[in-house]
């Protein structure tokens, strides 16, 4: 019996060129407001740390801003592409670092800024995650992370979670925006700022991209089709599986 790390890494390992290549991934107005916010807030020289960073589009998005940025991620696979990409991209100031999100291998108050982008939503212990991002973050420095929501509505979560599950085994929970908002104030954050953005999802490719094999996929089939009206319009279910889920976005400091 695997544990959900091992799940996990089983998932991501052998598709870290799906995720490079992917357009939900790759591209986003989350991806621009990041670079604003972090243009705008963090010195030309800081360090900055990309947790749980996948095939790097987090990091190389903000690597003109920073001097300094290590991806990490437990997948080695997954940093493999990254150093590769980095590499193609003439971005010779990304490093890479192999650990996950709650043992993260720095001194206290190490960055400037500590990120993430589509990752805590996999992350079985997310408190001490985030305990961990900021005590390796300077007094006053920045938390952003980006993650796919959680529904408010218990109706619509429950059957959102579900074709999440149903798609990728190693999936645990997308937060809804008050449950950000509490994890982030036990962790040490101030003022957190929050912003989100409809996503739509291809369905075929987003089964695709995770091999779902095809007993499951008619399973999430079946769960969109027999959802009531109210799962139908929240997530815009459409005739082929397609629909939307809503990224967001937290921009927050560690307190002094």
């Amino acid at each position: 019996m695997r544990t959900h790390l091992q799940t996990n890494l089983e998932q991501y390992g052998t598709q870290a060129q799906a995720y490079l290549d992917s357009p939900v991934h790759a591209q986003g107005p989350d991806l621009a407001k990041a670079q604003a916010l972090v243009a705008q807030s963090v010195a030309a020289g800081g360090q900055a740390l990309d947790v749980g960073c996948g095939a790097g589009h987090l990091s190389f998005a903000l690597a003109p801003h920073v001097a300094r940025i290590v991806a990490l991620d437990p997948s080695g696979p997954m940093l493999d592409t990254v150093r590769q990409a980095a590499t193609a991209k003439g971005f010779h100031h990304i490093e890479t670092a192999q650990s996950t999100a709650e043992n993260l291998p720095f001194a206290d108050a190490s960055f400037d800024l500590v990120c993430s982008r589509y990752s805590a939503h996999h992350w079985t212990r997310l408190a001490a995650a985030l305990k961990a991002m900021r005590r390796v973050l300077k007094p006053g420095g920045h938390l952003l992370l980006i993650d796919v929501q959680g529904e408010e509505d218990a109706l619509v979560d429950s059957h959102l979670q579900a074709i999440e599950l149903l798609r990728d085994r190693s999936h645990v929970r997308n937060r809804a925006v008050s449950q950000w908002h509490a994890l982030l104030a036990d962790a040490g954050f101030a003022d957190a700022a929050h912003e989100s953005w409809p996503v739509r999802i291809d369905f075929s490719s987003w089964v695709t991209r995770m091999r779902t094999p095809s007993t499951r996929v008619a399973m999430i089939r079946e769960v969109q089709i027999e959802a009531p009206k109210e799962v139908q319009e929240a997530l815009a279910i459409e005739t082929d599986g397609s629909f939307t889920f809503t990224t967001g976005l937290f921009w927050a400091q560690a307190g002094v």
